[in-house]
Formats: C-alpha cells, sequence, structure tokens
C-alpha cells in the first residue's frame, strides 16, 4: 500500500510528488516570502503555498488558512525513509507498520508539547499540533511511512496580529521550531525507541490469529487493569484497581513471539457468554474492556493483551432514532393495525425497535459477535417472562425476545453473544458459560448456574419458530446522500459523536466502540467520497459497500476518500461497523432489499 494514497493514478506517480529532491524552492526562498508579506492583510500568506527543501527534509505548505480563526494551515514534512532508524522488516506487515507510525506520531505529540507556545497573536496564532494518538492504537494518516518517504501532517496556525502578518513569529515556527522537532522526534528516534512497540504488535497479532483459529471470541490476560481512570479518561485507574486473574476452568495459555511464556489469561470461547454479579461488582467494566479490545492498546495502558475477536459490535438501544427499510422481523413481527416489519422505517425507533435494527443492521455488516448489556439495552426485546406469557398471549405481542433467537443466531450465521445479566435469571437456560464477577474477581459459575436453572425452572415456552429467519440485504438508493445544503456542498465531523451532512445531522452517541475524533472525520469523508463517486448507483448492497472501502483503504490508503486530498492527516480508520451505523443513522437513507 503506498504511504500517501489517492485512489487514483499510478504508484510511481504518487511517489514522484513526494520525492525530496523535486522541492524547487529553498529554506532561504521561504525566508524571503515571510520577509516580503510582514505586515500585509492574512491572506498574503497564500504566497506561502509550495514546497521547500530543507537540508534534511521537504517542507510542503500544502494549504493555507484564510482567517487568523479558521481552521489551522496544513504543512507536510517529508522526510528521507533511510535517515531515519525504521527498518524495512518492521513495515513489512500492516500491523509492524502501522505500530512505527504510531509511535512516530506520539513522539511528534511530545515534541511538539514541550515547544513552549509563545504569544503569537490572534485566534489560533502560534499552534502547532498533530493528529495525535490515545490509548489504543489505530491507523492514522497524520503519519504514513513509505517505501521511501516518511511524511508527517502538521497543523499550523500562521501568526496574526489581528488580521495581519507576523511574518517573524511565523519564520521561528517554520523555520526554527518545526526542523526542531523533526530533528527530535523523527531523526532522534532509535531502535530502542520502536522494537518494544513492534514486538507487542507481533504478540497482539498472535493473540488475534490464535482467538480464529480456536474458536475464542475474547481473550483477557492475567494482570489486566480493566477499570479506566475516569468515566471522560480512557487511562488505567492507577489506585485501587483490582488487576484480573482468569478462573482456573477458562485459563487459556497463548504462545506469542518475542518472549519464552506463553500469555495466560481468560479466554471466551464461541457461544453464548453471561457476565452475571451484583451492582458495581464489575461486569460493565469487564463488557467494556472486551468491547475496546476489537483495538490494540499501548503499553501501559493495562489491556494490552485484552484481545476481542475484530467482528464483535456493542448492541444497545437508542431511542428517537431512524431506521430505513430494515427486516426486523425476526425480533419484531407484524405490529397493531396489520404494520408490517419486513421493510420498517420510522423517523423515531423505540428502545426495542431500535435495538433490534441495530442488530439486523450489523448481521448485514457481517457481525460476528453481539455485545449486550441489560443496563443499557430494551428489556422487552431480551426477555418475556411466563407470567407475562400467560397474561398477554403471543398474538397480542409482535416482540420476540433475544433469548428465543441468540441459540437461532449461532447455529445458523454463527455470531455469539455476550451478555451483562443483572436480573435475566431466564438466560440461565441458554448460556454455555457463565462468569460471575465478584468485587472485581471473575469466578466461573457455569456448572452452579445449571443446576439452578434445572431446579428452578422458569416454565416459558421459547416464542418465534424454530429458525431465526432470513436476512434481506439493502442497496441505498442514490438520491440517499445529498450533501447540498443551499449553493455548497456541507460536510463536517462534530466531534466524536455528529456529523453535518447536507442538511441532516448523524447522531452518532450510542455507538460505544467510534472511540476517537478521527475515526468520526474518516466516516464522514468516506460518505462523501461515496457521493461524489457515485458509488449508490452501482446497485451495491451496504456489505458490498463496506467491503469495497475496505479494499481501498487496504490498497490506496485512509487518505484516498479525504475531503483534503493534498493533506488528510487528521483521519483514522473506522471499522465498518461504526461506518455502516453511521449510513443508517442517516435520516435521508432509503434501501431496496435484495434477498440472501
Amino acid at each position: 500500500m503506498h504511504p500517501y494514497g489517492s485512489g487514483e493514478g499510478s504508484s510511481s506517480a504518487l511517489e514522484q510528488r513526494i520525492r525530496p529532491d523535486d522541492g524547487r524552492q529553498t529554506m532561504d526562498t521561504l525566508r524571503r516570502h515571510l520577509q516580503s508579506i510582514d505586515g500585509r492583510g492574512y491572506k498574503a500568506y497564500q504566497i506561502l503555498e509550495g514546497r521547500y527543501a530543507f537540508p534534511s527534509f521537504v517542507l510542503a505548505v500544502d494549504h493555507v488558512q484564510g482567517d487568523p480563526f479558521a481552521d489551522p494551515s496544513k504543512v507536510r514534512v517529508i522526510v528521507p525513509r533511510a535517515k531515519t532508524a525504521v527498518r524495512d522488516d518492521w513495515i513489512q506487515t500492516p500491523w509492524r507498520r502501522i505500530r512505527c507510525e504510531d509511535v512516530l506520531a506520539r513522539r511528534v505529540h511530545e515534541a511538539l508539547r514541550k515547544l513552549a507556545r509563545r504569544a503569537r497573536g490572534t485566534g489560533k496564532s502560534g499552534l502547532i499540533a498533530i493528529d495525535a494518538p490515545g490509548q489504543k492504537v489505530i491507523e492514522r494518516t497524520a503519519v504514513q511511512i513509505g517505501k521511501d518517504e516518511i511524511v508527517i501532517c502538521l497543523s499550523v496556525g500562521l501568526p496574526a496580529d489581528g488580521r495581519r502578518v507576523l511574518a517573524r513569529e511565523a519564520a521561528i515556527m517554520l523555520l526554527e521550531q518545526i526542523p526542531a522537532v523533526v530533528e527530535r522526534a523523527v531523526f532522534g528516534v532509535r531502535e530502542a525507541d520502536i522494537r518494544p512497540a513492534v514486538e507487542l504488535a507481533d504478540q497482539q497479532q498472535a493473540i488475534r490469529q490464535y482467538l480464529r483459529e480456536h474458536g475464542l471470541v475474547a481473550f483477557v490476560a492475567n494482570g489486566s487493569i480493566l477499570p479506566r481512570e475516569s468515566g471522560v479518561s480512557d487511562r488505567p485507574l492507577r489506585e485501587g484497581a483490582v488487576p484480573f486473574h482468569s478462573p482456573p476452568q477458562l485459563e487459556v495459555a497463548i504462545p506469542v513471539p518475542h518472549r519464552e511464556e506463553p500469555i495466560r489469561g481468560m479466554g471466551i470461547r464461541r457461544g453464548i457468554t453471561l457476565i452475571v454479579g451484583g451492582g458495581f461488582h464489575g461486569k460493565t467494566t469487564l463488557l467494556q474492556a472486551i468491547e475496546h479490545g476489537v483495538y490494540d492498546h499501548v503499553a501501559g495502558d493495562g489491556r494490552e493483551f485484552v484481545i476481542t475477536d475484530s467482528g464483535a459490535v456493542k448492541i444497545r438501544a437508542e431511542d428517537g432514532r431512524s431506521v430505513a427499510d430494515v427486516d426486523i422481523s425476526p425480533l419484531i413481527g407484524t405490529l397493531p393495525h396489520g404494520k408490517a416489519t419486513t421493510r420498517f422505517s420510522t423517523e423515531n425507533a423505540s428502545g426495542s425497535t431500535s435495538q433490534a435494527a441495530g442488530l439486523i443492521e450489523m448481521m448485514e455488516a457481517g457481525a460476528t459477535a453481539f455485545l449486550i448489556d441489560e443496563d443499557t439495552s430494551a428489556t422487552n426485546l431480551l426477555v418475556r417472562d411466563a407470567r407475562m406469557q400467560a397474561l398477554v398471549a403471543k398474538s397480542g405481542e409482535p416482540i420476540t425476545p433475544y433469548l428465543d433467537k441468540a441459540r437461532q443466531l449461532l447455529d445458523e450465521y454463527g455470531i455469539s453473544t455476550i451478555m451483562v445479566a443483572g436480573g435475566l435469571g431466564d438466560y440461565l437456560d441458554i448460556a454455555d458459560c457463565v462468569i460471575k464477577m465478584d468485587a472485581y474477581i471473575p469466578h466461573d459459575v457455569t456448572d452452579e448456574a445449571k443446576r439452578i436453572a434445572a431446579a428452578i425452572p422458569t416454565a416459558r415456552r421459547p416464542e418465534g419458530g424454530p429458525s431465526f429467519g432470513a436476512i434481506h440485504h439493502r442497496v441505498p438508493q442514490p438520491d440517499s446522500l445529498n450533501s447540498q445544503r443551499g449553493n455548497k456542498a456541507k460536510v463536517a465531523a462534530r466531534g466524536r459523536h455528529a456529523i453535518q451532512y447536507g442538511t441532516t445531522d448523524i447522531d452518532l452517541h450510542a455507538l460505544e466502540q467510534l472511540v476517537d475524533d478521527s475515526q468520526t472525520r474518516a466516516i464522514a469523508a468516506a460518505l462523501f467520497y461515496m457521493e461524489r463517486r457515485g458509488w449508490l448507483t452501482k446497485g451495491l448492497t451496504v456489505r458490498e459497500i463496506l467491503d469495497a472501502l475496505e479494499a481501498q483503504w487496504d490498497r490506496d490508503g485512509l487518505g484516498s476518500i479525504s475531503l483534503r486530498q493534498g493533506h488528510p492527516g487528521d483521519l483514522a480508520r473506522p471499522r465498518r461497523y461504526e461506518l455502516a451505523a453511521a449510513l443508517n443513522r442517516l435520516r435521508t437513507l432509503r434501501c431496496a432489499q435484495r434477498e440472501g
């Protein structure tokens, strides 16, 4: 994959665009440009756009902001990889390359953080920033390592006094500070700075491979620290956290490279797993660690070896969301007054219909496991006990509870379930494994749960028939994506949980596995890319669209769908499931259905 893919043109042409020796201007040219515009109106900064050959790298000024209060200017630093410590074998696999890029992005961010940001005027004056990673390691466009070059994307707030150019301050930023950061963070990196991260990536990849080969959905290593610092911090809890230790019955030992002993911990097998226990004993904490285990974590996070099948999706109720032409009939049958649910649409879904739609939509996207927490679910979709069956006949209840569909999902579609259950004892009848959390310590109580289920029968009757039912794949219609707002297109991510798309907003607050603002920017860019390229005119199903987009990202790079082709430096790769979820929450979405 090319480090700076655009989705069009040959690889050699793309390489030519970023070769350091094609800079026709020099540092002195840049200095003279700055001197010539000192004190002029802010738009005079546009003279800086272009490429400048520094002694050890090329500085590309791709876009100059039109106003000191506007989004910062976009700058790339293009470094010959041969002059760095990044070895060939560290970029030969995707996970190693992504980890090396992550290390460099963190080093650049730390070097920028240590700069003393001087008071350089109004607005964003004096800002130099990179799209910095958090606790999780996600493929990003902030740093891209190719065969010959390393491309570093920066955001720079060119300084101004009011709306007048402060050339001397700009010169300090562009000619002194950025070179110093590159020297310290990129040329200063040593093998000892990268090797541990690469080896950790190899180990995490080995565990993921082990899960696939041995029928496991998730693995939680002994010694892991699962609780987070707070509800708004993804950092590990430092004081009072109980290290995780697997019950003996569930412990597995996974051999990994770069260490002699295997890594031991709890393996959750494919099937139906319940996490039970009293309130505040760690049930949800364990589930949250598992749901975030679809991503790799950095060393010291506490969850480095909490690894989950990449197809595991958290499903929850979401009152008020829109649903477009989803066949929810396997879970919710014909509604009162004869309203069919084989092509269910609504602008204002209830808890049960929203969760049912979410399940079907993620099946359509290719999910392999559902993660469900009783606390964030519609109870009437999860269970209907014997007393309620006696009081309300099935003929008057369109909802078939998930209790009666979970085993069918597993047998017919290979989809496992991991569920936090505090008060849903009926699920003991169908569970393959029951994990009881007691003061953050897990215990395997499967045998005890089975004895209790046999001794205290529920007397409820299974509902919904002998099979789950067919899935109808949907074909989004071409007019579903319309970015026009007035006379121009308007597509913008608003933080992590909202996208403005034309005249509508996409609400993503319920997507608990969407973990980075830059993923949301990438989703917005992907939707706009599909609209511009006419993808919805091809008659593709949602799954086919997701497959095609992932194939393009693997081939041409995440930057190939960027709204800013010259500088796609603030994107992080989303999973196909969050991308599908955003498309499904687009209130202008309209779909046809395809069987199969």
